[in-house]
């Protein structure tokens, strides 16, 4: 293969299983990737990580993506990371510190689905801080200070130890660079952060440290966390850039020699995998749909990014308050836009929960691999010999008597319930192949009903969204894209490249190298459009999925009504 010409960018994601890299042509074509497994401790509600097994992962994908994409280390122009939003613990000589009842050193990540703190999350919100308007009304034990606050009042150890909190993603950019600075992404959407006390800075290109000038001190005072205010937020984020911008003086020797990478390349502050993944496919638009005007036509997308979990990523010119939706977050994915960020807290972990807790599991998994196909592959082909067999019209109406709530996670949005549960309505006493195939399918259609209930919250509260565009590990499953098309009633638009994370993690060091002019110009030379997924123009399917999506939401509204009863029984 002939040596690659022109820039290469390199992007890191890494995600809750795996750090995975790739390297991407100044047409954001991929050239490469790899990527290596990172350890996970499970216990309870208690999910947690750790930040030098996971840099070891990185510099091992990192080797790994060059030397499958033929590319030598000297011609690597930048970097980018994007990761989940999970939370890291470090000394002052950037050693582990423990978040673990273990006391294990080595487990100093909370991971971002850990949900040890919802009696925290409760009591933060019902402080009622004029902050939380800028997340939905109420922080998510998922977010950030509950986590914090946990520690602080059950590990004081480790709390007194801990001389940086950082976001994943911004201890990966402060690990490569030795620059400290946080990102405008996780601050503003995991930390209650409020970016729009940059809006000034807009313009002030060449300003390196931004000082953090939109923590609301009062806040973290009336919390219980006061102690994070010292030293200007020393251990939280003194100065906060935007996304793509240049970090300190690039790579670091010590950095370079673990990745096999070139010393002083350029480094772009981070951002979370889902906004990365917006940031890799919000402009992947059929050139038909990009039109000159288009500062509006991007508002009228919204990005899933479908993996573990679900995010809806939209963006609005004005702040747009939508209850029980994060944001709006300024800023936090595309500049000068507010960022609207809604999301499904399982729905790929649901799917793999559904079919590897059925009994047909093992069968189906021997069959899929005799076959030498996923088995979810396996799962759509049933389906549509099923449809036949049973003479219907249409593969969704083979669920007509399984029904699915799919909160098995907690509701993240629009309802905001974390004390939320799953609902399976219409089980019998089969365990057959068919069955579950049934299951798979009632669940997708649930988690899409999900979706549906988010765009059109959405919708209800000023967003405009006609076009979704989907990335992730799902959005390669042909059944779940139709399904959520036909539910929806949206076209779905697939990007060219299917790594849209790693893709959107390469955009910000590309732009951290001066060669665009903005992220904005970034995305829309490198994101391009694939195939197009249109909803069914049956309009029996469209009016099965209203009768579906009816009981869908009628689902939770009895869970209510059960909570009360139970609750008063027991009062």
């Amino acid at each position: 293969m002939a040596s690659p010409s022109g820039s290469i960018f390199l992007g890191v994601d890494v995600g809750t299983g795996s750090a995975r890299a790739g390297l991407f042509n100044e047409k954001g074509q991929l050239l490469g990737l790899s990527s290596s497994p990172i350890q996970i401790w499970k216990d309870g509600a208690c999910v947690e990580q750790s930040s030098t097994d996971i840099w070891l992962a990185v510099c091992a994908a990192v080797k790994a993506a060059c030397s499958h994409a033929k590319v030598a280390p000297e011609e690597v122009n930048s970097l980018g990371f994007a990761a989940t939003c999970s939370l890291v613990a470090v000394d002052s000589d950037s050693s582990p510190v423990s978040v673990s009842w273990s006391g294990d050193s080595r487990r100093n990540v909370i991971v971002w689905m850990d949900h040890r703190a919802v009696e925290q999350a409760e009591r933060i919100n019902s402080c009622k801080s004029p902050v939380l308007e800028y997340c939905g009304g109420a922080v998510s034990p998922e977010m950030q200070p509950p986590k914090l606050l946990w520690v602080k009042e059950n590990l004081q150890e480790s709390w007194s130890m801990v001389f940086r909190w950082m976001d994943l993603s911004d201890w990966l950019s402060y690990r490569a660079t030795g620059d400290d600075t946080r990102s405008l992404c996780t601050t503003v959407c995991k930390w209650t952060y409020l970016g729009h006390a940059h809006m000034q800075h807009i313009n002030e290109k060449d300003s390196r440290d931004m000082e953090a000038c939109g923590w609301d001190d009062d806040f973290w005072e009336e919390i219980g966390l006061g102690d994070l205010v010292e030293g200007h937020h020393a251990k939280i984020g003194r100065s906060v850039a935007f996304p793509g911008h240049p970090l300190g003086s690039g790579l670091t020797p010590a950095a370079a020699k673990e990745l096999g990478l070139v010393p002083g390349i350029p480094v772009g502050t981070s951002l979370i995998d889902a906004h990365a993944g917006g940031v890799g496919v919000i402009e992947s638009v059929p050139s038909s749909e990009a039109e000159e005007h288009d500062k509006e036509a991007i508002c009228n997308r919204m990005v899933l990014v479908c993996g573990t979990s679900t995010c809806h990523m939209a963006v609005s010119r004005s702040k747009l308050f939508i209850p029980g939706v994060w944001g709006p977050f300024w800023s936090a994915m595309v500049p000068e836009y507010w960022l609207t960020e809604g999301g499904q807290s399982a729905t790929g972990a649901l799917l793999d929960h559904i079919i590897e807790n059925h009994a047909a599991s093992p069968h189906l998994a021997n069959q899929a691999a005799s076959q030498k196909i996923s088995v979810f592959e396996l799962l759509n082909k049933m389906l549509e010999t099923m449809m036949i067999e049973q003479k219907k019209c249409f593969v969704a109406a083979l669920t007509e008597d399984v029904h699915v709530l799919p909160d098995f996670h907690g509701n993240r949005s629009p309802i905001a319930d974390p004390k939320a549960k799953g609902v399976i309505y219409g089980l019998t006493l089969d365990t057959s192949d068919k069955q579950l195939a049934l299951l798979y399918l009632a669940t997708v259609q649930g988690i899409a009903y999900g979706t549906r209930h988010i765009v059109e919250h959405c919708n209800a509260h000023g967003h405009k969204i006609n076009t979704l565009l989907a990335c992730g590990g799902l959005s390669k499953n042909p059944t779940f894209i139709q399904e959520h098309a036909d539910i929806i009633g949206c076209s779905i638009i697939l990007p060219r490249e299917s790594e849209s994370v790693l893709l959107g993690a390469a955009i910000l060091g590309a732009v951290a190298t001066r060669k665009y002019h903005s992220l904005n110009e970034a995305m829309k030379a490198l994101n391009a459009a694939g195939q197009v997924i249109h909803p069914s123009n049956d309009p029996k399917v469209k009016k099965y999925h209203d009768a579906k999506y009816k009981i869908f939401r009628g689902l939770y509204e009895q869970q209510l009504s059960y909570r009360s009863m139970i609750a008063q029984a027991l009062a």
